[in-house]
């Protein structure tokens, strides 16, 4: 490597696990956003006169402008760093919420989640950066795991605590309650968050990977048009969309599956949708977080170890078949659990992806490609299950769409992926 790559190392600063909390925390108050939409169907659809198909499309435009803007977000990240991007996003993504609350009808409504969509879009690639910055290579699937599982954990509790809410108080003041937490977090965040001292923005450290006596790497930002030409990026994006498209189906749509397929209450259904959010915060944490770290730190390849989580975990997706005929309550979590837990052990590895494959002055602009297409996803799970859900009156179409996605994803993950390494840094940017 050129000599001006190189630069001391630096050990790894102990402030970095107060961040790696306050990361997860903005997460856990990001989902309570996301998911108060999905518990508060009913209440909308009486409110506004809504159709499924309605309910489809608003549940999606969050979506419509958080993959908008994940490109952009990608190069502000590289330039501007984490703390000052997400201090603009928390406060536009608080506003979105008291504008939801008071919205007097569903436009209104509609053009409050689209607002949602951009405040929240820096979220995820701004958390991988922050990752990338304060954490060596060893110790990144775990302290990934703590906000990537912050997001299971919010549907897990939120939507049993947002559903009683709603059922005492109504809709509306379930949104601002999640409004308030946001700006409870955007005053946490101005407090705790730094830069850590020894990066730059442009010229950022990248650590060695598993290395007894790492040395630091220095690289200028890759350019966002070379990075979307890489093949490792590409099944990442592929693989990653698979993932988040059955997350979306069943953040947006589980409460009334479980509802209206099953023939239980919808407060029965708020509790019930709990169970698997928890296998896949327990998945997230315990698999993909610390035992992918320990394996690591304890001698086995790091490339199979990780490909080895990605590939089975997304494998365990193709439970949902199993869901798509079930008859009862506990035929229908059992299988739901086993795909969100599979996926959600491979979530913190595709997170952690952003800082292995690239310098950090370009993991803005890679965990904002990953991101785009996990909003492609995002935006089309809802809408098709809504569609399907329609025409067929029924969930096994809906279900089996997300199983064809999942198989594309494995494949990426088998075919293109490759061994999981940096990408050859000289060669991207003479290419460029």
């Amino acid at each position: 490597m050129p000599d001006r790559f190189r630069a001391p190392y630096n050990a790894p600063d102990p402030y970095r696990w107060t961040i790696g909390l306050l990361l997860g925390l903005g997460v856990l108050v990001n989902y309570f956003d996301r998911v108060n939409l999905s518990v508060s169907h009913d209440a909308l659809v009486g409110t506004f006169g809504i159709s499924a198909f309605t309910f489809g499309m608003l549940s999606a435009a969050y979506s419509w402008t958080y993959a908008a803007c994940q490109l952009p977000t990608g190069v502000l990240l590289d330039n501007f760093g984490v703390r000052r991007v997400s201090l603009v996003s928390i406060a536009i993504w608080g506003i979105a919420s008291v504008a939801a609350a008071f919205a007097p009808g569903v436009v209104l409504f509609f053009v409050a989640r689209l607002l949602l969509g951009i405040g929240e879009a820096p979220t995820f690639p701004a958390n991988a950066k922050a990752i990338g910055a304060w954490f060596p290579a060893s110790e990144r699937s775990l302290a990934t795991a703590i906000f990537d599982s912050a997001a299971k954990f919010a549907n897990a509790i939120g939507v049993p605590l947002l559903g009683l809410l709603l059922l005492n108080v109504g809709w509306r003041w379930s949104f601002g309650f999640t409004a308030v937490l946001s700006f409870g977090y955007l005053a946490i965040f101005a407090l705790v968050y730094r830069e850590p001292r020894r990066f730059s923005m442009r010229n950022v450290v990248l650590l060695g990977e598993e290395s007894e006596d790492p040395q630091a790497s220095l690289a200028p930002p890759i350019p966002l048009m070379r990075l979307l030409r890489e093949r490792k990026i590409i099944a990442m994006a592929i693989g990653s969309g698979a993932y988040n498209y059955v997350f979306y189906l069943l953040l947006t749509w589980l409460p009334t599956y479980l509802a209206e397929t099953l023939h239980i209450t919808l407060r029965q259904s708020f509790l019930f949708t709990a169970a698997p959010w928890l296998v896949a915060t327990a998945a997230d944490l315990l698999i993909g977080g610390f035992l992918v770290d320990f394996l690591i730190k304890h001698g086995l390849n790091p490339s199979r170890v990780r490909r080895s989580v990605l590939i089975g975990g997304t494998l365990c997706a193709l439970g949902l078949v199993a869901a798509a005929f079930a008859h009862t309550p506990m035929g229908a979590l059992v299988p739901i659990s086993i795909a969100i837990g599979g996926l959600s052990a491979a979530a913190p590895v595709i997170w952690s992806m952003p800082s292995l494959l690239v310098p950090n002055s370009s993991t803005g602009k890679v965990g904002s490609i990953i991101n785009f297409s996990n909003q492609l996803s995002a935006i089309a799970a809802p809408i098709l299950t809504g569609l399907s859900v329609k025409l067929t009156h029924g969930y096994t179409w809906a279900f089996g769409i997300a199983v064809a996605y999942i198989v594309l994803g494995v494949l990426a993950y088998t075919v293109m992926l490759g061994r999981v390494e940096a990408i050859d840094i000289q060669a991207a940017l003479a290419d460029a």
